[in-house]
């Protein structure tokens, strides 16, 4: 799914008035009145207090067309306009007069922080105070109506995006922004929505149409897309009755040191587990017994030192190699790493370790070859690029990264987000039970095995990051999020291959209720 600019949406809303010959006022009119037939399908009449607070821009006349529609249906239904300016949009006011014919009981004009209504916990708040179109930091009362909202502790709809949040950055103030318990976002949800700082001022989400000019949707190119199962669904490469283990690659995993030969085995079977035909392990003596013991289906190659990677000497020809995890930083380490790369001609999948290496001596990112993966934790991250300070400069920072070294980077959170060519992949999958010791071990193995398998980097890196994030969420169905092991995450990886699959539940009745008509 794409998500827009700011600057894509406002575009989508002039072009679909000239192509469908319609006004901006009727658009206005479609946009209140989807959200109103959102809401009745809902509440089905239900007698709940509605309170609708209405900016005095385009958002606040979806609003007023919504108010408008409840109040011919019969719903309690009070309304205000949160005047923070002199200035009115034109499809307000006309709607404005258009509110007025149906009630009595006309908008309450707020100016100041004094005559906030009553809300009690159990009505329901509309907001509608700003749109996506907010360029200035919100006034103090504005911001004390936030917060009365919040301390009603009612339900809270967001039109489009909570008011006060910026498209493009942080806010200043954490209470400057409404906090949601659902937005509505008009054709597609929000970058603010998927990003640290900014996702916790809704807490779900869902799109409405609104009738957008398609033919310009489906053409746009946005900067960043949505990574959800119909998404993975076309990268997936399937196996024919007569493949052998020679088609899908040779996987190479170099790490481990004394005490992280761990890290090892859970990439070499998560690349296994993925799909590889062949994993070959390389590490330092001291592992070669325990990783052959846990992992048969592995081969193992060792380093002539006991216990750290001291040279990086392969006799093998592989598809793909998995780098760095549990390898420690010890100097002849990052001597080894620096004669490799200067003669490695595989594609790379770069972890843990050798990202501390590549952070400590920045010379080497000149060596890694095109489209290498890094796959960093935020604080391996800020190691490669230095701080920021906001998530909107984390990503800007992370896209000219990339770029200057012509790489692939993960940003690993809770929607971890794949950049390569100054574009976002954001992943939809994934949970709290992710944040364990080796989850990212695992993902290595798992972007390194579908390379084996021919998937070229970015579609493994997008892949692997879905597929990853969809095995814990199946695996917490068993052990929940603070029993979840990185091993489980393996475990389950044939599960979230199987799901790509498997039709929704509401199909599947569907499906159930015509064979029984049949």
């Amino acid at each position: 799914m794409k998500i827009f600019s700011k600057e894509q949406i406002y575009e989508a809303d002039a072009l679909t008035v000239k192509r469908q010959n319609i006004s901006t006022t009727d658009l206005m009119e479609r946009a209140g009145t989807q959200i109103f037939n959102w809401i009745h399908a809902r509440m089905q009449g239900a007698q709940v207090p509605v309170h609708i607070f209405c900016g005095i821009g385009n958002n606040g006349g979806d609003s007023l067309v919504l108010a408008r529609h409840l109040i011919t249906h019969g719903y309690h239904v009070k309304t205000y306009i949160v005047n923070y300016s002199d200035k009115r949009s034109k499809d307000f006011l006309i709607n404005y007069d258009r509110i007025k014919s149906v009630t009595k009981d006309w908008p309450v004009l707020l100016t100041n922080d004094e005559a906030f209504p009553v809300i009690n916990p159990k009505d329901i708040i509309v907001d509608a105070v700003f749109g996506i179109g907010l360029n200035r930091p919100v006034v103090q009362w504005v911001t004390a109506l936030f917060d009365h909202f919040r301390a009603s502790k009612a339900f809270t709809l967001s039109i489009d995006v909570p008011s006060g949040l910026y498209l493009d950055k942080a806010p200043e103030a954490i209470n400057s922004v409404v906090s949601a318990s659902y937005t509505l976002s008009f054709a597609a949800p929000k970058l603010a929505f998927f990003l640290p700082q900014t996702a916790q001022y809704t807490v779900q989400w869902g799109v409405l149409d609104i009738g957008f000019d398609q033919a310009y949707l489906n053409s746009v190119h946005t900067e960043a897309e949505l990574i959800a199962k119909s998404e993975v669904l076309f990268l997936f490469k399937p196996r024919t009755k007569f493949s052998h283990k020679g088609q899908f690659g040779h996987s190479l995993i170099i790490g481990g040191s004394y005490g992280k030969i761990g890290a090892v085995t859970l990439a070499s079977k998560a690349a296994l587990s993925a799909g590889a035909g062949l994993v070959t392990a390389y590490i330092p003596k001291c592992g070669y017994t325990a990783l052959q013991a846990s992992l048969p289906e592995a081969m193992v190659i060792t380093d002539v030192n006991e216990t750290y990677i001291s040279s990086i000497d392969i006799e093998i020809d592989p598809s793909v190699i998995g780098l760095g995890v549990g390898m420690g930083t010890d100097s002849k380490t990052v001597q080894a790493l620096d004669v490799f790369l200067k003669s490695n001609k595989y594609p790379l999948v770069i972890d843990a370790d050798g990202l501390n290496i590549l952070s400590q001596h920045k010379a080497l990112l000149k060596l890694l070859p095109p489209q290498t993966v890094l796959t960093p934790h935020p604080k391996e991250l800020e190691r490669l690029i230095g701080g920021w300070k906001d998530d909107f400069d984390k990503l800007d920072k992370v896209k000219a990264f990339a770029s200057t070294y012509n790489i692939i980077v993960v940003i690993k959170g809770a929607h971890s987000i794949t950049v390569f060519n100054n574009k976002l992949y954001i992943n939809t999958t994934g949970n709290p039970g992710l944040a364990t010791a080796g989850s990212g071990d695992v993902l290595t193995g798992i972007i390194t095995g579908l390379i084996s398998q021919g998937y070229d980097p970015l579609e493994a890196t997008v892949f692997g990051v879905y597929l990853h994030g969809k095995a814990a969420d199946i695996a917490t169905g068993k052990y929940g999020y603070q029993s979840l092991f990185a091993s489980h995450v393996i475990d389950y990886l044939g599960a979230a291959y199987v799901d790509l699959f498997k039709k929704p539940e509401s199909q599947e009745r569907e499906d159930d209720e015509e064979n029984k008509g049949s």
